[in-house]
């Protein structure tokens, strides 16, 4: 059974909150952003997960769907699609996952990569992210000049949509990843559930409360030296 009530003290992405917000700190020039900063800072990808989950499931699907509408995309051309699958729908995609894999790997080395699939399983909620072939497509014929940059910019929209919405689950107590098998099950999912042909599958979230211990692990940086130059 789903436990509505919101982590405060349980496991929760929000443990490591204090530590991360100090550890990456730029510099303590602060302003209104703030929280926003400190929730990117927290995120992160947590494979140990329960089948619960700390707020309803119409939030979840409130959480993806704001998502969903405010996620940026080139000339606001809207390519980006979701399926969220809770229960039974969320152990079917996880069991496709693994058939999938022991129809290609080897039985020794199934052994030992079913359990990551498992570990997935063991979440409550997987939510999928597409793009719309066909809205690339129409942009591409409406916009030739800049026909070659459409697949790209949609997949970039794509990765701002599904950073948005791990942020936000984060927030609400949820530990989440990002998986990627979709080359192996595309075909299947779309005939699973019945999604449009033309929608192609990017990734896959699964996403539950994390499990009682968890502990985000360290982070390195690179310098920003490096990473990031200013001009004035």
């Amino acid at each position: 059974m789903p436990n509505w009530k919101r982590c405060s003290g349980g496991p929760s992405t929000k443990s490591v909150k204090d530590q991360t917000a100090a550890t990456t700190r730029v510099k303590p020039v602060g302003g209104p952003a703030d929280r926003f900063l400190d929730a990117i800072a927290e995120r992160r990808s947590v494979y140990a997960l329960t089948r619960k989950s700390s707020i309803p499931n119409e939030r979840v699907v409130e959480i993806v769907q704001h998502a969903v509408l405010h996620t940026p995309t080139s000339f606001n051309s809207q390519s980006n699609r979701a399926v969220v699958l809770f229960g039974e729908n969320h152990m079917r995609l996880w069991g496709i996952v693994a058939k999938s894999l022991k129809k290609i790997l080897p039985p020794e080395q199934f052994e030992g990569t079913v359990g990551k699939v498992r570990s997935f399983q063991a979440g409550y909620l997987t939510i999928l992210y597409f793009i719309d072939t066909k809205v690339v497509k129409e942009l591409e014929e409406q916009y030739k000049t800049y026909a070659e940059n459409f697949v790209p910019w949609a997949q970039q929209s794509s990765g701002m949509l599904q950073s948005n919405v791990w942020v936000a689950l984060e927030k609400e107590g949820l530990g989440a990843s990002l998986q990627h098998y979709s080359n192996l099950i595309e075909v299947e999912v779309k005939k699973v559930y019945n999604i449009p042909q033309e929608w192609s599958l990017i990734s896959q979230q699964p996403v539950g409360v994390p499990a009682e211990g968890w502990k985000a692990p360290e982070k390195d940086f690179k310098p920003l030296e490096e990473t990031v130059k200013v001009f004035h």
